[in-house]
Order: C-alpha cells, then sequence, then structure tokens
C-alpha cells in the first residue's frame, strides 16, 4: 500500500521510526524547522524537507507544509510520531484526503478519545470505571466553581482537547480555582487553540498506570501488558517501567479488559495508551486514551521483545495484528529514564545551549538502549520539548534493571548545559522509588519542600583535585620554572586555592594525555595535589574522547571531562560541575539589579501582568515566560513602580533578558 513513509515530527521519536522503516524497507521522508538543519533526524532520511521557521506553529504544526513535503518526495505515507500533529484528527483526515496512508487510528477515533470529557462520556456508557468529573459545556468561571464545590476538592483542571500533561493544572482548594481556571485555559489555548476545560477528581496518592493495546482493521484487539508512569513532576513524566511493582495479575487482567473495550467503544485501529490512575485501595480510574504511540512505549517493547512501530507499519499496511493476545508474554523488568534539558535543583526550568559532550554508546551494553534526537555539538533550543534522550534498561528483575539503568545514567553524562540526569540518577537510589511507593505528586510535594534528593550536589574533594590536576596542562607542553604552584578555581558560588608540585622536570598535560619525559623514558605526570593541609599524589593517564582516566591517592578511575574556553566540565558519577580558574583581575559582579527584571530561560512571553506606572511588591509576577512546554513566572525582587516593560505577549526572548524596569521603593 505504501512504499515511502514521511514522518512528520523530529528528534528521538523521528529517529526511533526511520530505524524500523528502513529495517522493513522503507524509504524515509523527514520534515525539519530552520531550528533543525543539522539535527539528526534530518540527516538520518533518506529525504528531508524543510517546511518553516523555528517555532512549531510555523513548521511542525503546519499541515500545509507537512502535505506539500509528502508531494515533492512522492511519500505515501504518514507516520506522526508523538506530540504536534499525532492526536490532531483534521491532520489525519488530512492526509487521507489527499491519498496519503495515515500510520495511526481512523480520524474519528482520534476525535472521539481527543475530547476528553467525550471519551469519558463514552467510558462511562462503555462500562469503564470513571472518576467523578463535570463535563459540561458551560464554561464560565462561576459555573466551573459551583461544579467544583459539588465535585469536592482536590481537583484536576484539565483541557479537554490536551495530552502530555499540557493543560493540566491540579486544584487543592477553592482558592487555587482563579488561577488553575486561568493556566489551564492559557496553556490549552497555546497548544490545542481550544481553550475548554473539564473538571475530574483528583485521586490522592494514586499511581499512574497505562495499558497499551493494538486493534486492526480485521476486528482484532489486543493489550500488551501496563506501564507504571507514577514518577512525575508537574504532571510531565520522568520514569516509567513495565511491568508495574503494585499491579496483581487480576488488576492486569482487569484494566486490560477494559482497556480493550476502550479501544473498541470508539473502533480503534493502531497503537493507543489507555491511561488509568489507580488508588491506594488498587481500584482503577480510566483517565483518558492518548491516541498514538507512547514515549514510553520502550519498556513494552524490552519485556515483550517487539517493535511496535514494526507493528503499526503493518496494521497501516492491511495486515492482521502479528500475534493473539495468548501469544503475548512478558519477560524481565524495564524502567526508562527520560534525559530532561532541565535544572532539577531549580524547580526543574528548562534549560537551553550547547551540547559540548555526550556520546550515549559509552553505556551501551546487553539490555540497555538509549535513543537519542541530539547529538554531542548540537544546540538544545528554547522552542521543543526540553526530552533529549531516554535511556532504558532490561533485567532479569526489578533490582537489576535499577542497577543497569543507574550505572548507564553514570557512564554517559550530557556536557554544557543543566540535564537532570543526575537527579535521575539519584530517584533510582532512593528509598521511595525501590519500595515502589511513590505516587503522581509527591516530586511536586519534594520540590515544595526540603528533600535532600532536589538540592544540588556540591563538589568532592576529588572533584576540585581533579579539576586542578586538568587546569595545570592549560598551556601544553611547559618548561617547568618553579617546583610548585598554586590555582584558585571556582565552581558556581565557590572557590578554592589548590598549591600543585610537580614531579619531573618537563611535563605535558595537555588536551589529550598527560605525560613526563625522564631520560628519555616516558611516563605519566606525577603530581602532589594540596587542598588545604591534605596532599596527595595525582596522576593524569589519559584522555580518549572526553573518557578520562586518573589517579587520585592510589585509586585509579575514569570521570568524563571537556574544556570550552576557560572553564571545564567535570562529571563523576552522573554529577556534572563546571569550574573556572579565577583571574587576579577584578571582575564585575554578575547582573542581579533588582531594578531589572530578567528571563530566567530563553522562550516566549505568555503574559505581562503589569503595565507602566504599576506599583509591585517583591515577589510578585510580573510576567510569564513559556520555553519547552513549561511556564516559568518572572518575579519583582523588591518593592516599587514600574518604570518601563520591555517585551510583548508573543516575543521570542534571550535568557536573561530585561522584560521589566522597576524603580525600587526607598526603604
Amino acid at each position: 500500500m505504501f512504499s515511502k513513509v514521511l514522518i512528520a515530527n523530529r528528534g528521538e521519536i523521528a529517529c526511533r521510526i526511520m530505524r524500523t522503516a528502513r529495517t522493513l524497507g522503507y524509504r524515509t521522508v523527514a520534515v525539519y524547522s530552520d531550528a533543525d538543519v543539522d539535527a539528526p533526524h534530518a540527516l538520518l532520511a533518506d529525504e528531508a524537507v524543510r517546511i518553516g521557521a523555528a517555532p512549531a506553529l510555523d513548521s511542525y504544526l503546519n499541515v500545509a507544509a507537512v502535505l506539500e513535503a509528502a508531494r515533492r518526495t512522492g511519500a505515501n505515507a504518514v507516520h506522526p510520531g508523538y506530540g504536534f500533529l499525532s492526536e490532531n484528527a483534521a491532520f489525519a483526515q488530512a492526509c487521507l484526503d489527499a491519498g496519503l496512508v495515515f500510520i495511526g487510528p481512523p480520524p474519528a477515533a482520534i476525535a472521539a478519545m481527543g475530547d476528553k470529557a467525550d471519551a469519558k462520556r463514552r467510558m462511562l456508557a462503555a462500562g469503564v470505571p470513571t472518576t467523578p468529573a463535570y463535563l459540561g459545556e458551560d464554561q464560565s468561571d462561576e459555573r466551573m466553581r459551583a461544579e467544583a464545590e459539588k465535585l469536592g476538592y482536590p481537583l484536576l483542571v484539565k483541557a479537554v482537547a490536551g495530552g502530555g500533561g499540557r493543560g493540566l493544572r491540579p486544584a487543592l482548594n477553592a482558592a487555587e480555582m482563579p488561577e488553575a481556571l486561568a493556566g489551564a485555559r492559557r496553556e490549552a489555548q497555546a497548544a490545542f487553540g481550544n481553550a475548554s476545560l473539564m473538571l475530574e477528581r483528583l485521586v490522592a496518592e494514586g499511581r499512574h498506570i497505562e495499558i497499551q493495546i493494538f486493534a486492526d482493521a480485521h476486528g482484532n484487539a489486543v493489550h500488551l501488558g501496563e506501564r507504571d508512569c507514577t514518577t512525575q513532576r508537574r504532571r510531565q513524566k520522568v520514569i516509567e517501567e513495565a511491568p508495574s511493582p503494585i499491579v496483581t495479575p487480576a488488576l492486569r487482567e482487569a484494566m486490560g479488559r477494559d482497556a480493550v473495550a476502550a479501544a473498541l467503544a470508539v473502533g480503534y485501529r493502531g497503537a493507543g495508551t489507555v491511561e488509568f490512575i489507580v488508588a491506594p485501595d488498587l481500584r482503577h480510574y480510566f483517565l483518558e486514551m492518548n491516541t498514538r504511540l507512547q514515549v514510553e512505549h520502550t519498556v513494552t517493547e524490552m519485556i515483550t521483545g517487539l517493535d511496535l512501530v514494526e507493528w503499526q507499519l503493518r496494521v497501516a499496511a492491511g495486515e492482521a495484528l502479528p500475534r493473539r493476545q495468548e501469544e503475548i508474554v512478558f519477560s524481565g523488568h524495564a524502567i526508562q529514564a527520560r534525559l530532561y534539558a532541565e535544572d532539577p535543583y531549580s524547580g526543574f526550568a528548562p534549560q537551553t545551549g550547547p551540547v559540548l559532550h555526550f556520546q550515549p554508546d559509552a553505556a551501551l551494553r546487553p539490555g540497555l538502549r538509549v535513543d537519542s534526537g541530539i547529538v554531542q555539538g548540537g544546540t538544545v533550543t528554547p522552542f521543543y520539548d526540553p526530552m533529549l534522550a531516554k535511556v532504558i534498561a532490561h533485567g532479569r528483575d526489578r533490582d537489576d534493571a535499577i542497577r543497569r539503568l543507574t550505572t548507564a545514567l553514570e557512564d554517559a553524562p550530557m556536557l554544557g548545559l543543566n540535564t537532570n540526569g543526575r537527579f535521575l540518577r539519584d530517584m533510582l537510589k532512593h528509598e521511595r522509588f525501590h519500595t515502589a511507593t511513590m505516587h503522581t505528586t509527591l516530586l511536586d510535594e519534594w520540590a515544595a519542600g526540603n528533600e535532600p534528593i532536589l538540592q544540588r550536589p556540591q563538589p568532592e574533594a576529588a572533584d576540585w583535585q581533579l579539576a586542578a590536576l586538568c587546569f595545570a596542562g592549560n598551556a601544553g607542553w611547559r618548561e617547568i620554572s618553579a617546583a610548585a604552584f598554586d590555582l584558585t578555581l571556582s565552581c558556581g558560588d565557590e572557590s578554592r586555592s589548590l598549591r600543585l608540585e610537580y614531579a619531573g622536570d618537563r611535563v605535558k598535560v595537555g588536551a589529550d594525555e598527560a605525560t613526563a619525559l625522564q631520560g628519555g623514558r616516558t611516563e605519566n605526570a606525577l603530581l602532589a595535589v594540596a587542598d588545604g593541609e591534605t596532599a596527595i599524589d595525582a596522576r593524569l593517564h589519559s584522555l580518549d574522547g572526553g573518557r578520562l582516566r586518573y589517579t587520585l591517592d592510589g585509586v585509579t578511575a575514569h570521570a568524563i571531562m571537556h574544556r570550552d574556553g576557560d572553564t571545564l566540565h567535570l562529571a563523576r558519577d552522573a554529577a556534572v560541575f563546571v569550574f573556572s580558574e579565577v583571574s587576579p583581575l577584578p571582575t564585575s559582579a554578575h547582573r542581579s539589579d533588582p531594578r531589572l527584571a530578567r528571563a530566567a530561560v530563553a522562550g516566549t512571553v505568555a503574559k505581562l501582568e503589569v503595565g507602566a506606572g504599576d506599583t509591585v511588591i517583591a515577589g510578585q509576577t510580573l510576567a510569564i515566560i513559556e520555553a519547552m512546554k513549561m511556564e516559568m513566572r518572572v518575579v519583582a525582587n523588591a518593592a516599587g513602580t514600574v518604570v518601563a516593560v520591555r517585551a510583548r505577549v508573543g516575543d521570542q526572548v534571550e535568557a536573561d533578558a530585561v522584560l521589566v524596569e522597576l524603580k525600587i521603593e526607598e526603604t
């Protein structure tokens, strides 16, 4: 039915689809924006077509541009991946109208499940358990507040056209309802072009369990077991696993039966996921159905040995499902960690910038898999989702998978910008994760408190010593005119002075190796590093592709190192620290003038809360920046009066851009 597949997406999922399509003999077409000219997915495809400017609305959400790319390349099928247009019924219909095979469910099924309120009504009719909700058409704040009182708090305010955690706000009490309504509407309109909302009872301390289903055009439908996606922050998944550590065989059978019933109720075809919330008493309630492949489909593939993209392609080509329900078997345990461009120690704020070092192949061993859409030398922009890669481990049991995934995160850090890599590693080691006692809002509760796992790691003595060792070779071959010298280094807000003494009369501590030449014989450079009162022997042995082999105090180990101008990026045990040599000359302080309210991240100005002449108090929200599917508040650092607003709603701004200028109130 088709021979060339256009992937209407980007990043790791576009690359992942291309790999399977090629295995099956299909040619592939990539589409890319101006921000993705040299992105891996654009380079991997057989053909690639530019479809617009960097913002998603001008490119990956531009239906006409995507269809034109298919026409120009002769592609006769379209795979939407996930996100962007994947759950857009109008896009699916437009593909069919253009004579293209849409590799996904029928438009009617997408529409039926795409409206979360209507989907809930259908599930009630099909006998699938659901939580109490308000699904009415009256969207006024007054009606919403009245219905909230009837349902009882806590509640979720939810976009009816939502998905992926967008347009979703919790309201724990009546006081939180106004902001929850406003925030959910604003985000829903921006993400889906539909600001309609629904209310749903929030199940306290619930677990997010979803069922992978598949259906074909021949009346067959199966489920492929469950995935546990409970470890979330701000309703965005962080770690997923299969099977769930809390699901019993009886619960799996019941949820699988309900999920298949949900699919059959809307005439489904292809891959889909039915999401449930499971209460502490193990009762399950329908949340929504995602009419697409999920980010976490990988863990299902690992425990079933099946390629779900291959199933999608075969079903789209008119074939029957490759296996019946009784032929689907599960083996072992799989866990996936999402590597995000975000700072978990600063409210999970999105991050942008160059990727100086990322070599995920260093983590690959039997039972491990890395799906990524970014490469070393690439740049993370503020235009798209912050997920950069997925690291997946399969083991004989859950403990085996946790151990393998933990080691993989330590072996393949990303350097150049802040990521959640160390946080993921620490999360896997946390008692609450090991004992399967997480719930969907626990990370948010930790973020609001003082949980150690969300405190920024600080460099240990060994990190300072190793950094000094690396900086000592800044000049490459160095004629030693002194037996010892001092280095003052800084990392974050801390500075330290370290003293180094060389052994040998001519030392090379360069970018590629560290050797001392003595009597015509090549030996490793030996230094004594004094950190305070303690001195230890230290050697640099080799640097291969960023992997540094060194000895400190008699122990030889490895770290990841990258020099970038005057800074040194150093990673050990998945923690990344950035060191610089402190100049003896005076430097200007970092721009922290309270008169200037700046954007913490690059992004789009979603809302301005003040105008010239307004009086503000310390902590008051001045503007809201949207970046990478998150909203970041810009607040006043002191009380004062607004002198000028230097941005407009819709502006693209860089990190540190001045948004609002204040005249500070004198005290």
